[in-house]
């Protein structure tokens, strides 16, 4: 299933969304600034969280133009954490790019994230949504506040699941939340339709994490567009290590490793070991288990070709391999 049928219904808008990110990246006076602009926005991925916030607001006659400017802000967000998160991971590529940080420097990429996580605020501003507003403020916190827990819980395999799932709200489901809270909310759907809405996209978001970090492990280079295992490499305590390091074996190898991120014969030896065991199986089951929970939270909305599109998209999120 691909992301241009289920995203069909709001394919105009999309496309609107798309032009003006474009838009956005092209407009700057500074030749230097219009260069890396346009190098970040140039691969956008699958736009999900913008088509979230369309989608959401597919169950309330609506003003357009609000929604679509949001749904904007929404990717500029994103791009922006993106930016940040291969500043701070120090890595070379991202979807097979060389990232912001590797070609121009860490500097250089810390300022643009920034100018980005700004100028997508001068969007959200103009929904004119105080309640918008204030939710995308407080999602720019959690989005600091995950990648905060990520460094400062780093190699520590003493943290377990309640930290994993706090860390992935704060990092990633908080912004699939807030795209989806905020289309219901500009398109004056129901306070309870809102609410429904809303706990969809949460977790969504959670079960988007779990699987991209089964894919760290378990994609390919190519297909994932960075090193395999990188999240290791990283000292990224995931789901799928919780779930290895139970075996005393692969936990002592584990704790090795974390002490000697060099000794790359003994990484390869940990990322083989998972791929070998259950731990993928039992990741998945954990992510379909919020699919289904996702699900649910859409079944009191009236049927439509938005509700259609979000159910496929919980399908999707759960059946993709990159």
């Amino acid at each position: 299933m691909q992301t241009f049928s289920i995203f069909e219904p709001i394919s105009d808008q999309l496309n609107q969304v798309d032009d003006r990110l474009k838009e956005f990246s092209e407009t700057s006076d500074l030749p230097s600034l219009k260069e890396l602009l346009t190098h970040a926005f140039d691969s956008t991925g699958k736009l999900a969280r913008p088509a979230l916030t369309l989608l959401t607001a597919g169950f309330h006659p609506n003003n357009g133009a609000k929604v679509v400017t949001m749904a904007t802000a929404v990717e500029m967000l994103h791009v922006a954490t993106l930016i940040h998160d291969d500043t701070v991971d120090e890595a070379d590529t991202r979807r097979g790019r060389v990232t912001v940080s590797s070609n121009w420097g860490r500097h250089t990429a810390v300022l643009l994230g920034d100018y980005v996580f700004a100028a997508s605020a001068t969007y959200v501003c103009a929904t004119g949504n105080i309640r918008v507003i204030k939710r995308f403020s407080e999602t720019i916190m959690d989005l600091s506040r995950g990648q905060m827990q990520e460094t400062a819980n780093s190699r520590n395999i003493q943290h377990g699941m309640d930290e994993y799932f706090e860390r992935i709200y704060f990092k990633t489901a908080s912004l699939f939340s807030t795209s989806g809270e905020s289309g219901a909310i500009l398109s004056g759907a129901s306070e309870s339709t809102v609410q429904s809405l809303k706990t969809y996209s949460e977790k969504i978001g959670l079960a988007f994490q779990v699987v991209d970090d089964v894919l760290d492990i378990t994609g390919t280079q190519q297909a994932i567009g960075k090193p395999v295992g990188s999240d290791l490499l990283n000292g990224v305590i995931t789901l799928p290590t919780i779930y290895a390091i139970e075996d005393p074996d692969c936990r002592e190898k584990v704790e090795l490793f974390l002490t000697n991120p060099s000794n790359t014969e003994l990484h390869s030896e940990i990322v083989d070991a998972i791929k070998g065991s259950d731990v993928g199986e039992k990741s998945y089951k954990f992510a379909d288990q919020l699919i289904e929970e996702a699900k649910l939270a859409l079944k009191p909305l009236e049927d439509n070709d938005c509700k259609k599109s979000l159910l496929d998209l919980a399908d999707f999120i759960i059946s993709r391999n990159t």
